[in-house]
This record gives structure tokens, C-alpha cells and sequence, in this order.
């Protein structure tokens, strides 16, 4: 009987942390400056809850970063399950521009959690390339994109998407530019 209640303990308190991350990215998107304590009474937890999970601003930002990366990242090998691979990987392009540019607002609370610790540089960046390779690697096998482009070249290539103003019409903008990067994979692919 101990074993359920453990196993039932354990899953409530995933349930609750996971729903600290969802209220946090909403709140933190709309306000860097979101108090903690509103942010737990959101997600409907205690504060010796919230800090048990959280113990500072820092490192709620910082896992929030994480779990966001972490679901971009793991959908390419979900996309790469049920499409062919071109079009996962401009699938997974639209996820990763929804999440740069709709995320805009947690740059702010990201910028004041890091101040003390340089820069964001490396923070789900293996995470993000791994996915890309993985995608690449399918679609250059597959002939669909033009041999030998890195992890890299992509990042550069899409490197706009963190110019696109999230206040405006940027998912039309994003698609545009996402459509003018794949077409550019495309070319001088062999299977064209």
C-alpha cells in the first residue's frame, strides 16, 4: 500500500510542478517583474510548495527556459514519427518561431534571472541543436535538402526570427521567413 501512496505523492507533486511552469511562463511572458507569490496562488499551490520547487526567482526562470526548450526540442523526433521529413522540419520551424517570437516576453525575466551569470549562451542550446541535426540528417538523407548543412548554418539562417517585433504581425512575418529558409535548404538538393 505504501508503494501507491508514494507513487500517488510523486505524480501530484510532478501535477503541481508542472503547473507552477505553465502559470510562471504565462505570467513571466506578460510581466519579468511577476511576484512569486501570485504566481503559486495561480497555480493553485501553497508557498512551501512553490519554494520546495522554485527556492528563488532564478531558478523558476531558468526552468521555465528549460521546459520550453526542452518541448521545442523533443518535438522533432515526434514530427520525424508521423511526417515525411521535409515537411517536420518546417513543421518543427513554425514551433521553434512560435516560441521565439509568442516568448518574447520572458527575454525580460530571463535577462534580469542571468545578469549575475553572464548570458544566456549554452542554456538549452545542445538541446536545440541536437533536434536540428536530427531533422537535418533526416531530410538530407531523404535528398530533400541540399547536403552537408550544420546545426550552425540553420541557427544563422534563421537568426531574423529574433528581429521579427512580437507586438505585431509576426506570424505571418515568422512564416514568410521560415518558408524563404526552407526553400533555400531545398535548393541543390538531389532529390530536385
Amino acid at each position: 500500500m505504501r508503494q501507491n501512496r508514494d507513487a500517488r505523492l510523486r505524480s501530484d507533486a510532478q501535477r503541481n510542478r508542472e503547473r507552477i511552469l505553465e502559470v510562471a511562463l504565462t505570467e513571466l511572458t506578460h510581466s519579468a517583474d511577476a511576484p512569486l507569490s501570485a504566481i503559486a496562488k495561480k497555480a493553485g499551490v501553497g508557498q512551501g510548495t512553490f519554494y520546495r520547487n522554485f527556492p528563488n526567482r532564478e531558478a523558476l526562470v531558468l526552468e521555465v527556459y528549460r521546459y520550453e526548450v526542452q518541448q521545442v526540442s523533443d518535438a522533432a523526433s515526434q514530427l520525424l514519427e508521423t511526417c515525411p521529413p521535409d515537411r517536420a522540419l518546417r513543421e518543427w520551424m513554425d514551433r521553434l518561431a512560435q516560441y521565439a517570437v509568442a516568448k518574447a516576453g520572458l527575454a525580460d525575466a530571463l535577462r534580469k534571472a542571468t545578469c549575475s551569470r553572464g548570458s544566456l549562451a549554452g542554456l538549452g542550446y545542445d538541446a536545440v541543436s541536437s533536434a536540428i541535426e536530427l531533422l537535418l540528417r533526416a531530410n538530407e538523407d531523404a535528398g530533400a535538402i541540399r547536403p552537408g548543412i550544420t546545426s550552425d548554418d540553420f541557427l544563422l539562417a534563421i537568426a531574423g526570427l529574433w528581429q521579427i517585433d512580437p507586438h505585431g504581425d509576426w506570424q505571418s512575418r515568422a512564416s514568410r521567413l521560415m518558408d524563404l529558409v526552407m526553400d533555400g535548404l531545398r535548393a541543390g538538393a538531389p532529390g530536385r
